[in-house]
């Protein structure tokens, strides 16, 4: 009886994240959207914006922090460990940010986590992949396509499959990002 019990919790678990993803993620309102993602995440700032497509899972180890705009079809993992966003935080479309993933060297496949850190005023430029126990600094850049396997230091640039180090970044970062479509 507990086995049932425990399964159709699971279930219900596993339905309600249905509806958020492909009902509430879709509607072309963010006010609407905001008032679900305020309740699905750990912590949501204000200002900022967070487009239609996004995917939370596990959202309760997911903060984002003030004025910070994700793009759609993003996601957001926090099955492995906690996901901390900080301000200002520029995530472009279709970033995979994980911190759950399988061991290649286990014979069961076994899964290990870790929490990842993206520190404020950091780009994630569009299909980047950021990988479990990760650190990107602040001010950092993460180039289109990249793959980040390893902690990326302030204010550097990486780019590539892994990503390495491009270049350094040349700005005071006084920008806010404010931008908030009616319809996105």
């Amino acid at each position: 009886m507990k086995k049932t019990i425990i399964n159709f919790y699971t279930a219900f678990l596993g339905f309600k994240d249905y509806l958020f993803r492909e009902g509430i993620m879709k509607v072309p309102f963010y006010a609407f959207r905001r008032i679900f993602i305020k309740q699905t995440v750990k912590k949501l700032g204000e200002g900022g914006f967070v487009m239609m497509n996004v995917e939370f899972r596990n959202g309760k180890n997911i903060e984002i922090g003030e004025g910070c705009f994700i793009n759609k079809h993003t996601l957001l993992d926090g099955r492995g460990g906690k996901l901390l966003i900080g301000n200002h935080v520029d995530i472009a479309q279709e970033v995979n940010i994980w911190t759950l993933s399988h061991d290649p060297h286990d014979d069961f496949h076994k899964v290990w986590g870790k929490e990842v850190i993206i520190e404020d005023y950091a780009w994630i430029a569009s299909r980047a992949t950021i990988m479990p126990g990760v650190r990107i600094g602040r001010g950092a850049v993460v180039g289109a396509g990249s793959i980040v396997t390893k902690d990326v230091p302030p204010m550097m640039m990486v780019a590539g499959v892994p990503a390495q180090i491009v270049g350094e970044r040349k700005s005071s970062l006084k920008y806010k990002l404010d931008w908030q479509p009616w319809f996105k």
